[in-house]
């Protein structure tokens, strides 16, 4: 008998054993974690443009509804090309569970509701996004829960505001759109020792460079319409952390409140982690080389950028974060109209109110993100009339600084 037919002799082709997903690094995991594959075996991930699902029996639909039967049940639930953006978001993220949402906003809005009732209290950083400081101001006390808004940076705030009913801090680091960074895993110890958990909106530093859920936070919150499609195509959002916290506080609101992702976006979604890690490495280059063309500029008073040795909150940065941001943000001499004429006179980079795209894109905080806010709550956020915030974009970088440079002579 030879070799080749006697079974005791071991192939050199026979298939290893499988490697688990957690084991991979994340540009790897961006690729493949969470792929289900249908009886087609196709290479990219299905779209499961369905509503509902058909049942064998009427035993088995039963079985799905109670939870006795593994399944798919109605896509405002869950549907295998959500369940894959999930998983895989999940897998980089380093969580246990995940939950897609319609957009950002539905994410942070679920994510702080799910954790609250009526007569419980929520700390906050003053420096967030003006729809979600809307949520925290406006729309909780509807519910009968309250707020406090402390600054961020002072952790004898975040202590000092903390009551018997305190069950959820909640922040942006770094902040949208000053970029001010907050030390997590300090807030956490804070939250944690009141009885409360962290909530932290990832959106500026992306999972790549910052993970909060490793720093002590117990919730993550993104808009995956920013760096994840990263392209400007659809919006979405996702709520990160532990299976215990995903099933205790937001299983059941989104399956019964109904702010789910849709299939071809969770798709899209998935197209766009699988090139994450190149976008969001290039646009942080591009925005570590507009920073440096920028400082000291005769026109601009003001400049900051989380990787430079000159941010407010450096020591930090380099304590939780992996790089810097692909954001800026810098102040145009001459209030409103110098801003506006340095906008207007850009080529290249577009005004908008989005960012982490493709594009360079900019955005004038105080007319637009957060333009609800009160000029005093503004000058205390340092949001100015001359505030730009800057989103780089993939193009060549002096390309990008030409521009700039340019739109600033018109200023």
């Amino acid at each position: 008998m030879s070799a080749s037919t006697d079974p005791s002799v071991k192939s050199s082709t026979a298939k290893q054993p499988r490697k688990a997903m957690r084991d991979y690094r994340p540009e790897t995991r961006l690729i493949h974690a969470g792929t289900q594959r249908s009886q087609f075996g196709e290479t990219s991930e299905a779209i499961f443009l369905t509503q509902g699902f058909v049942y064998d029996s009427a035993e088995q639909c039963a079985g799905r509804f109670t939870g006795e039967e593994p399944g798919y049940l109605y896509s405002r639930f869950s549907n295998p090309t959500v369940n894959m953006f999930e998983q895989r978001i999940a897998a980089l993220e380093g969580a246990e569970s995940a939950r897609a949402t319609a957009s950002g906003m539905a994410a942070v809005t679920a994510a702080l509701m799910g954790q609250v009732r009526a007569g419980d209290h929520v700390v906050a950083a003053k420096a967030l996004f003006g729809g979600c400081r809307w949520v925290v101001e406006d729309w909780l006390p509807r519910f009968g829960v309250t707020s406090t808004l402390v600054d961020g940076g002072d952790l004898a705030q975040w202590r000092n505001a903390v009551r018997d009913t305190t069950k959820v801090f909640f922040m942006e680091t770094p902040t949208n759109p000053t970029l001010e960074v907050y030390d997590i895993a300090e807030i956490a110890k804070i939250a944690h020792a009141a009885g409360a958990k962290l909530t932290i909106d990832n959106v500026f530093a992306t999972p790549l460079w910052q993970s909060p859920l490793a720093l002590g936070a117990d919730c993550v919150v993104y808009s995956t319409t920013k760096h994840i499609d990263g392209q400007g195509r659809c919006l979405g959002g996702a709520i990160l952390g532990s299976e215990q916290f995903i099933q205790d506080n937001i299983h059941n609101v989104l399956r019964q409140s109904g702010p789910a992702m849709s299939p071809f976006n969770a798709w899209v979604m998935l197209k766009g982690l699988e090139t994450l890690a190149l976008r969001v490495q290039k646009q942080t280059e591009n925005a570590a080389a507009v920073s440096v063309a920028l400082d000291g500029h005769p026109k601009i008073s003001r400049l900051v950028y989380p990787g430079r040795p000159d941010h407010p909150q450096a020591d930090i940065v380099r304590k939780q974060m992996r790089a810097g941001s692909t954001m800026i943000a810098f102040e145009v001499k001459g209030g409103k109209a110098g801003a506006f004429r340095f906008l207007n006179a850009l080529s290249l980079a577009k005004i908008t109110n989005n960012l982490g795209d493709a594009r360079t894109l900019v955005t004038h905080p105080a007319t637009t993100t957060h333009q609800r806010l009160t000029p005093e709550a503004r000058a205390e956020l340092g949001i100015s009339d001359g505030l730009i915030r800057f989103s780089a974009g993939l193009e060549h970088p002096d390309d990008i600084i030409e521009d700039l440079l340019t739109a600033l002579q018109a200023a």
